[in-house]
């Protein structure tokens, strides 16, 4: 018999991890209460995100490109995707990501309280998304609000809430690309107005998928940024050691310490997908068009594969679901592993030591968002 057990963290604000962890030993499927099947073990995660077929991504009653279509047509759409997320295309904004972080440091008081994610991790994720995609400095303002009131409506549940601010930020990406979809604007360069004015499709894209995808790159991404941010902020300042071996490391080893503790402390909890035909997982009989939950951060701390979940970045690095795995896997990777190791890299340069402020709460978030809510950090 399944165990009807809510996947949300008690109003004693419980860790989602050392919840899931407890769940992980007695059961790798749980019902939850909002009758969806969440499978918490690594094997089983990985099996449902690779069955295409089984297991369908199109769960969402609005257009989601490319996470939200499957077969052929996700194909056909992401292949648009992935050209502008490719190192060829990213590589340029490298020194613009390093330019965005130098500035953010100068500004920041040292001596002062500051929170990772809102001070530093969402500032720093709206600012480099502007000028990746072009969009104008005088949003910063109004997506720093968005991001706030997003995740507020997000813990909330409450879909209404939720549904007044996906609208704002649609309006917002439509004011935006109503200026680069003029014949004026194709000899631009900027990735919206190339995005807008792209043809692969044999067409040019509609204004509902130019918001669709739009809103994939930014809407997540920029909450996501954030709270990776303090994870990797709190790991930190809990470790005052990893600041001069880190300042050391190589690219390389500074994108597999970051991987590691996101993986460790995963902020993307969970996908969605709906079952095409019956399935057996786990012993468990789920029905055909059944809910299913992939949980990310029970799955990246499955026992079975992580042993003691010890830091060690070489020994997980080919099982690390951070981002995803088969088909669906996340196509901003690339961008995410550049913008956060050259947003601590600058970081580390800028100061001497990262201490946890003291008197203060650190604030764990609580679900459907994973990482932190504040971490209260003070430089010198």
């Amino acid at each position: 018999m399944t165990n009807h057990i809510p996947d949300y963290i008690s109003p004693e604000g419980r860790d989602l991890r050392e919840y899931t962890d407890e769940l992980r030993q007695n059961h790798a499927v749980v019902k939850n209460t909002f009758g969806e099947w969440v499978l918490l073990k690594h094997a089983d995660v990985v099996a449902a995100a690779s069955d295409h077929e089984r297991f369908s991504s199109a769960v969402s009653r609005y257009l989601q490109i490319p996470n939200g279509l499957d077969g052929d047509e996700h194909t056909r759409y992401r292949k648009v995707i992935d050209r502008y997320l490719s190192e060829e295309m990213l590589k340029p904004y490298i020194p613009v990501f390093q330019k965005v972080a130098t500035q953010l440091m100068i500004e920041l008081p040292k001596g002062e309280i500051l929170d990772a994610v809102s001070d530093i991790g969402a500032v720093f994720a709206v600012r480099a998304q502007c000028e990746w995609l072009g969009w104008p400095k005088e949003l910063e303002p109004r997506l720093l609000k968005w991001m706030t009131d997003n995740h507020a409506a997000t813990r909330s549940r409450n879909h209404k809430k939720m549904e007044i601010v996906a609208k704002q930020f649609d309006e917002i990406i439509r004011s935006i690309i109503s200026q680069r979809r003029s014949d004026q604007a194709e000899e631009s360069s900027d990735v919206v107005t190339q995005l807008c004015n792209d043809v692969s499709l044999g067409r040019r894209l509609s204004e509902p998928e130019l918001i669709s995808i739009m809103r994939n790159w930014t809407g997540g991404d920029l909450g996501s940024i954030a709270l990776c941010v303090g994870v990797i902020v709190y790991e930190i300042a809990q470790k005052p050691i990893l600041v001069e071996q880190l300042k050391a490391a190589k690219d390389s080893e500074v994108e597999a310490f970051i991987d590691e503790v996101l993986r460790i402390d995963d902020p993307f909890i969970s996908n969605r997908r709906m079952t095409t035909c019956p399935v057996r997982i786990s012993g468990h009989d789920i029905p055909s068009g059944a809910k299913i939950k992939l949980n990310w951060t029970s799955a990246n701390r499955d026992e079975s594969v992580f042993r003691d979940n010890n830091f060690c970045p070489e020994r997980n690095r080919d099982t690390n679901l951070v981002y995803g795995v088969g088909k669906h896997a996340c196509p901003g990777r690339l961008l995410a592993t550049w913008e956060l190791r050259i947003m601590l890299q600058t970081l580390l340069s800028s100061v001497q030591t990262i201490k946890l402020a003291p008197n203060q709460q650190v604030e764990r978030e609580i679900t459907p968002l994973g990482g932190f809510h504040r971490v209260p950090i003070v430089f010198s």
